[in-house]
């Protein structure tokens, strides 16, 4: 009897063996093939600049291509939900932002992915500011001056957002409430519309990120007041951050990390990981990161993870606050 027990746990650990050296050799040999990165907003946008810039660099560190898709729509729950639900075999990975991995979550109430339990994070990438602004027209030159006005005529002040239920839209309501004022909200469809009203006057403020923004501020169209960010911009260096301005309350702004399915084994991500922190300390990579008003923030997945929590957590009080819901 003990012969056959000792028979049959040898040919178990032989069985085991068999089944773990394929996958054991296939995540020794990663990369063998291109990967694909997955970009859940439309091209030329922020996510889409961080992410071009990021493959490019990857790719070579990797010695196989990354290429970028474009999977857009729905405040960037379609591409999020196909990273979601891709083969968990590192070949496919995703951007993560505030608003896939944050707002999105918070106020869509049919989200098709779960943003914690379907995504391994591999590392935050970059953060980008955005910047409040209010139109040329407006008698404030600060942000303590604008609230004065908001709060002398409550409701005759508007601000555009790329749609209700959009980052946008709760960064200003999350605002709105730190600072005990009240504006009327004028959802668009995209940022591009909401923009092209803030420089005609037609609504009085809005934020955006930094990049899409500062050049209808260097034209003097539109006046800036607050950014979202951990420190003042460079190319900004007078403005304020909301920090500083006493509304800790708003957070640290927008970032772009990568994730992948969960279920990526554990040294894939770690060799993601790695890949990624060598691409943000080559020179001309910051160099290019510069020219879209990137920070570099990377970390490491359990990190990232925090981040994503905080993320959620803090736009979910934002929603319950503001009964922003979108079924």
């Amino acid at each position: 009897m003990a012969l056959r027990r000792t028979l049959l746990s040898s040919l178990a650990a032989c069985a085991a063996t068999a089944l773990l050296a394929p996958l054991a050799h296939a995540q020794a040999d990663y990369p063998n093939r291109p990967l694909r990165l997955i970009v859940p907003f439309g091209a030329g946008g922020s996510t889409d600049m961080v992410a071009r810039l990021l493959a490019d660099k990857m790719g070579q560190v990797l010695g196989k291509a990354v290429v970028v898709e474009n999977r857009g729509g729905a405040g960037g729950s379609i591409g999020a939900d196909a990273i979601a639900k891709a083969a968990p075999d590192g070949y496919t990975i995703g951007m993560a932002t505030v608003s896939t991995h944050g707002a999105n979550p918070a106020i869509m109430a049919k989200l098709p992915y779960d943003a914690v339990k379907d995504f391994a994070p591999i590392t935050n990438v970059m953060s980008v500011p955005s910047v409040f602004v209010i139109h040329n027209s407006v008698p404030a030159k600060t942000m303590k001056e604008f609230i004065a006005l908001a709060k002398a005529e409550p409701g005759k002040y508007t601000f555009a957002s790329p749609g209700n239920g959009s980052l946008g839209h709760a960064n200003i309501e999350n605002f709105m409430n730190l600072a005990g004022i009240n504006m009327l909200h004028i959802p668009y469809k995209g940022a591009g519309q909401a923009i092209n009203d803030a420089l005609a006057g037609q609504v009085t403020a809005m934020t955006d990120n930094l990049p899409s923004t500062l050049p209808h501020i260097k034209s003097g169209k539109l006046r800036p007041l607050a950014v979202l960010a951990l420190k003042r911009s460079d190319v900004l260096p007078d403005v304020p951050t909301y920090t500083e301005l006493g509304y800790p309350g708003m957070g640290d702004g927008g970032w772009f990390g990568l994730v992948a399915p969960a279920g990526t084994p554990p040294a894939i991500i770690a060799k993601l990981n790695a890949a990624a922190h060598k691409v943000m300390a080559m020179p001309d990579y910051l160099e290019k990161q510069k020219g879209i008003s990137g920070e570099s923030m990377g970390n490491t997945p359990a990190e990232f993870s925090k981040q994503i929590t905080a993320a959620i957590d803090r736009y979910t009080a934002v929603a319950k606050r503001a009964n922003i819901k979108l079924d």
